[in-house]
């Protein structure tokens, strides 16, 4: 494309008067760049910000990272789901900690815990300038679009990435492109009215932008039905932890179900929501119950320790309710 320098220009100075004020682009270090690109998997930036805010505020270095206790860590990064990114944040500190200094190439940065491909590229470009394209699914969007390809592949889009980088700008251009498909090159709404881009891209010209890129299956949302139930005894709340070899939430202290406690006498609803994974929605019904006795492995906690505790997302929305606590 024999306007591609044109096009990497007209898309850098649109990033520079339209790209939003985010926390982890007032800087170039590696550590909290690659913190906030941990955090943006499958989580919305909005959702992230405070949650980059405290959790650099807990752990400002790799070395403070590294040496944080498991529970504390999960506590901090409780609410934010998919917990083995915490986990694998730690692992990959550790290694950071014994190679003596935070990986400069790509290559090193590819080797550690957590770390794929775009996240290896992001960190790369933006806090060292080296020319690795990113690839997640804002830029297969935007550059889906830009070639009019219905279903392009993953190799196809990183040889298409690799070309469009501006080699001379790696940090600028990445983020460019990933501002583009999170607020412009949208996957419903694409505004192409307002697309620095809009001259070149092939799905605009052809009136297929709100089309593409197709998506081969469709994703089928399953809600769920669920009851949590609140014991209280003498100011102390009953939970239980899930064991650390758990498929999922490993070490997370959570409220009761009712199979948990067959013989319990069950009250009043105290409060209903919802709450999202993925492709499941849930409905919690929580509901207050008294028991004679306590099976394991539930165990009586008290108050104060609940902040010190990694506690579940539906857990933390079902205390949040309660006044006794």
């Amino acid at each position: 494309m024999t306007e591609l320098p044109v096009a990497r220009a007209a898309l850098a100075a649109w990033y520079e008067i339209f790209k939003r004020d985010l926390p982890w682009r007032r800087t170039r270090d590696p550590y909290a760049i690659w913190i906030s690109e941990i955090m943006l998997q499958q989580t919305r930036v909005a959702a992230v910000i405070p949650y980059y805010e405290r959790f650099l505020a807990l752990y400002p270095t790799v070395d403070a990272l590294a040496q944080a206790p498991e529970p504390e860590l999960l506590s901090a990064w409780a609410g934010l789901g998919y917990y083995s990114r915490a986990r694998n944040l730690q692992a990959a500190a550790q290694t950071i900690v014994a190679l003596g200094a935070f990986p400069r190439d790509h290559a090193t940065l590819r080797t550690l815990p957590g770390i794929g491909d775009y996240t290896a590229a992001a960190v790369a470009s933006i806090a060292y300038d080296l020319p690795h394209a990113v690839v997640d699914g804002n830029v297969v969007r935007v550059l889906a679009r830009f070639l009019a390809e219905p279903v392009p592949s993953k190799s196809r889009v990183q040889i298409v990435a690799d070309a469009f980088l501006n080699p001379a700008e790696p940090s600028r251009h990445n983020q460019a492109v990933m501002e583009l498909g999170a607020t412009i090159c949208t996957p419903k709404d694409p505004q192409c009215a307002r697309c620095p881009l809009a001259k070149w891209c092939q799905a605009h010209q052809k009136g297929l932008a709100r089309e593409l890129p197709i998506k081969l299956r469709k994703t089928v949302i399953r809600r769920v039905q669920r009851s949590l139930l609140v014991v209280i005894k003498n100011g102390n709340i009953l939970l239980w932890q899930r064991p650390p070899d758990a498929a999922i939430l490993s070490g997370f202290w959570e409220l009761p179900e009712p199979h948990q406690l067959p013989t319990a006498k069950i009250g009043r609803a105290l409060h209903i929501f919802k709450h999202s994974i993925t492709n499941h929605i849930y409905t919690f019904q929580v509901l207050q119950a008294s028991v004679h006795r306590v099976p394991s492995p539930l165990e009586w906690v008290s108050p104060d320790r609940l902040s010190t505790l990694p506690l579940s997302t539906a857990t933390r929305k079902a205390l949040a309710t309660l006044t006794q606590l």
